[in-house]
């Protein structure tokens, strides 16, 4: 199957404004930077990703991407995660995409080995996978056959919303519960968690 990485990329310098009170503008734009490359090339390295197609309004990160050979749509004006995502889906599907497979860049510890174990069951009919966060509510990667099988639900409870709406399309749908998957950083405990285990001490 053709399968499409999507990517998407918010402002490299204003996301995470969650980490505001630990982190400056400065280094939050230096930790999704390093983050956007970090994940860009752990993808061009998945043999069953045959293209990576990041989404974002932040010319920046677009460069960024086209400078590593990755093609890029710019967000739409809904500045909307999801609409974003409806966006590159479906330039993604015009250029012959069979399947595509989102993951967001705050992926830390994001291995090669966590994408392909989460493609290793994928068959050829329709299907959604999901990776849920390690909260369990959470959706940080999703796999979706055919490109627009469903409408994207990435926020609070995405994990059970593409469960539903899985359902509500007829596609059958799992989750595949990966280590390298499950974390993912939206608030400052988080952070210090990845700076701990980076340490080599307890999470």
């Amino acid at each position: 199957m053709a399968l499409w990485a999507l990517v998407p990329v918010k402002h490299l310098q204003n996301g995470k404004s969650r980490l505001a009170g630990v982190l400056t503008v400065k280094e939050r734009a230096a930790l999704a930077t390093t983050w956007l490359q970090r994940t860009l090339g752990i993808l061009v390295n998945i043999p069953a990703v045959q293209h990576t197609l990041v989404v974002s309004r932040d010319q920046r990160a677009l460069r960024i991407a086209r400078d590593l050979g990755v093609q890029t749509v710019s967000e739409g004006p809904a500045a909307e995660l999801n609409a974003a995502l409806e966006r590159a889906t479906e330039a993604a599907r015009l250029q012959g995409a069979a399947a595509v497979l989102i993951v967001p860049i705050d992926l830390p510890l994001l291995a090669d080995a966590d994408l392909e174990a989460l493609l290793a069951d994928a068959g050829s009919g329709p299907q959604v996978v999901a990776a849920p966060d390690r909260h369990g509510s959470g959706t940080n990667a999703l796999l979706v056959q055919p490109p627009g099988a469903i409408k994207y639900a990435f926020g609070p409870g995405s994990l059970q919303a593409h469960a539903a709406a899985a359902r509500s399309a007829g596609v059958p749908y799992c989750e595949r519960r990966l280590p390298g998957l499950a974390m993912d950083i939206d608030l400052p405990e988080d952070l210090h968690m990845i700076n701990g285990l980076a340490n080599g001490k307890p999470a």
